[in-house]
């Protein structure tokens, strides 16, 4: 077992006892098991302890650092037998991984799909008394995966003074509700994009636990909305903070350089996607009809789409490129953990194409943003507040689930490199003065202050 980290080296911050300890935040990332996350990008729990940066949770960890706040990551695991304590090398936040309870687990090993959204769905076609005894057992099995004792058990063991979970839409976020009231420490939640439930226990209880929180992060003004709507959370306990980005890590490079090291001639003119393949959540569908016509409209033109990612539909995903017969398209089926890899293959490209139906507040566009690339993007939650000012900001924003108006405007940046260059610069501006971790850091920072989660044990 690996002893707990030291507290890494922290710049100046606004925290008031700076010279003393430093408050710990503890965050539960998504997931009945982590692995129901890394296994679809292909990341083993090894690489996500090491190598793995980026996306929402580690910049939270970033930029919470900068303001003297310590972070500990408390998930579970399917591959432990006890409790393990790890550090994650890039950030220095301790990992807490958790196995499941005795219970969940035996109903987990005949659990066709966790998330299901029905009995069916959940555990398969089944008939008579065995689907009676399912159709029971439906609701309950989401709020089983948290073991409530051994999880407030570690965060008190590692002194945390909030709790904060990603989504409040989940049986864990009830949970830790449930835990912080349990350790006296305030309890909070951040949108990603889980707006949905499974059952009637959820739709009963998720008002009340709404209404213990002592916090809610929605960046995303579409899902503020539908929050203050939906269960009357006033506005003044939800605080729109956009997700952070290390600018450092994500800047513009030498593109004739970039190509040549990826094999990419200099004329041509190069799109780029990087994310987790999920068809229809990322609309990846949309993206290669889009494409498609693109090319159509373009016969002999050097054009290249540029794919990155893995997930769960990969198979599926190529073979819609072969039945579709998509052409110029290269896919690098791979996660890539390395930021300096993924800055090179954005520096190659020319534009971000960005065709999600489901998002809570993405990333994967103000990485390319900050790499000073144009973004086309459907306007899925979040995409309307990043590109506020529509081109002023660096992108253009167009209909969910419409290929033919991602295509027109794609093909205009395509076509016209000056007006691809004028919205570039824009888009970088645009992310380094809303997304910096130390923009993101100092809202967080107020945040927490304001509803006592910055206290030291």
């Amino acid at each position: 077992m690996i002893t707990p980290p030291a507290t890494p080296a922290l710049s100046s911050a606004r925290v008031s006892a700076a010279s003393g300890p430093f408050p710990i935040i503890a965050i539960l990332p998504w997931g009945d098991f982590i692995e129901d996350f890394l296994d679809a990008i292909g990341v083993s729990l090894e690489e996500f302890s090491s190598r793995m940066t980026g996306g929402w949770l580690f910049g939270y960890i970033e930029a919470l650092r900068l303001q003297r706040i310590r972070s500990a990551i408390f998930c579970f695991s399917k591959n432990v037998k006890g409790t393990v304590h790890a550090m994650h090398q890039g950030t220095g936040a301790e990992i807490v991984i958790l196995p499941p309870s005795f219970i969940y687990q035996k109903i987990r090993e005949r659990i066709k799909d966790p998330y299901g959204t029905s009995v069916q769905q959940m555990f398969g076609h089944t008939r008579g008394l065995a689907y009676q005894a399912q159709r029971l057992m439906y609701p309950v099995v989401p709020f089983l995966a948290t073991p409530v004792t051994a999880l407030a058990r570690e965060i008190r063991r590692v002194g945390c003074s909030a709790i904060l979970c990603q989504e409040y839409e989940t049986p864990r976020f009830d949970a830790a509700i449930a835990i912080g009231t349990l350790l006296r420490i305030p309890v909070f939640a951040t949108f990603q994009g889980g707006n949905w439930q499974r059952s009637k226990i959820e739709r009963r209880l998720r008002p009340l636990t709404l209404r213990r929180s002592a916090g809610l992060i929605i960046g995303s003004s579409m899902e503020a909305a539908r929050v203050r709507a939906r269960y009357g959370v006033s506005a003044e306990k939800i605080s729109s903070i956009f997700n952070p980005l290390d600018l450092p890590d994500w800047r513009p490079g030498s593109q004739p350089d970039a190509r040549r090291k990826l094999g990419i001639a200099e004329a041509t003119r190069v799109a780029i996607w990087h994310g987790r393949i999920d068809i229809y959540s990322k609309g990846l569908d949309i993206l290669l009809q889009a494409w498609k016509e693109v090319c159509s409209l373009r016969n002999g033109r050097d054009l290249l789409l540029l794919v990155i990612g893995s997930g769960r539909d990969a198979e599926k995903f190529g073979e819609n490129i072969s039945r579709m017969g998509v052409p110029q398209i290269r896919w690098v089926r791979e996660y890539i953990l390395s930021r300096a890899a993924m800055r090179e293959y954005l520096n190659a490209a020319d534009v971000y194409v960005f065709t999600s139906r489901h998002e809570g507040f993405p990333v994967a566009p103000l990485e390319a943003m900050a790499c000073g690339l144009p973004v086309v993007a459907a306007a899925a939650s979040g995409v309307p507040d990043i590109f506020a000012d529509g081109e002023e900001h660096g992108g253009i924003v167009v209909p969910i689930d419409d290929a033919a108006s991602v295509a027109k405007s794609l093909g205009r940046l395509l076509d016209d490199d000056e007006a691809a260059r004028v919205l570039g610069p824009r888009a970088r501006a645009r992310a380094k003065k809303a997304f910096s971790l130390e923009n993101v850091g100092a809202q967080l920072f107020d945040f927490f202050q304001a509803r006592g989660a910055l206290t030291t044990k």
